[in-house]
C-alpha cells in the first residue's frame, strides 16, 4: 500500500502537463491576436482609437497564459521534483505557489481594470468595479504578507 501511495504523486502529472498545453496555446494565441492587432494597426496608419485597448487586452492573454505556467512548473516543483529555473521562480511549498499565483492575478485584475476604464460607459460602475478589485487586491497582498508567517 505505502509504494502505492508513494508512486500516487505522479497523478499531478496530469494537472502539469495539462496546464502547460493551455499556457501553450494561451501564447500561441496570444502570438496570433498580436500579429493580428499589429496589422489593424499597419493597415489603419495608427489612427485606429480601439488599438490601444487591443494592446493591453494583448497583455492580458500573455499574463493568463503565464499563470497557467507558473501553476505548471510549480505543481511539478511541489509533487514531483526540482527544475532548473530562476530564483524568482522556485516554488519551495504551496504557500509560495498561491503568493506567486496570487501578484499575476492581481496584474491580470489591473489590466481588466485598464480595460474598462478605456471603454468608460458608466462612470459609477467603473468606480465601484475600481473598489471591488482594489479589496481584492488588497486581501491578496495581505495573504502573501501574513498567509506564510507560521510556516
Amino acid at each position: 500500500m505505502k509504494k502505492w501511495v508513494e508512486k500516487s504523486k505522479y497523478l499531478i502529472l496530469i494537472a502539469v502537463v495539462s496546464s502547460l498545453v493551455a499556457s501553450t496555446v494561451a501564447f500561441l494565441w496570444g502570438a496570433v491576436k498580436t500579429v493580428k492587432v499589429l496589422v489593424g494597426i499597419v493597415t489603419a496608419f495608427g489612427a485606429d482609437p480601439t488599438a490601444t485597448v487591443a494592446l493591453v487586452e494583448l497583455m492580458d492573454t500573455f499574463l493568463i497564459a503565464t499563470v497557467l505556467f507558473i501553476f505548471g512548473i510549480g505543481m511539478y516543483e511541489l509533487f514531483i521534483g526540482r527544475i532548473s529555473l530562476p530564483e524568482w521562480l522556485i516554488i519551495r511549498n504551496l504557500h509560495d505557489l498561491k503568493v506567486k499565483l496570487s501578484s499575476v492575478i492581481i496584474l491580470v485584475m489591473g489590466i481588466v481594470f485598464l480595460e474598462h476604464l478605456v471603454e468608460w460607459s458608466n462612470p459609477q460602475g467603473t468606480l465601484f468595479f475600481g473598489i471591488a478589485m482594489a479589496i481584492v487586491s488588497a486581501a491578496l497582498i495581505a495573504f502573501g504578507y501574513f498567509g506564510g508567517k507560521s510556516d
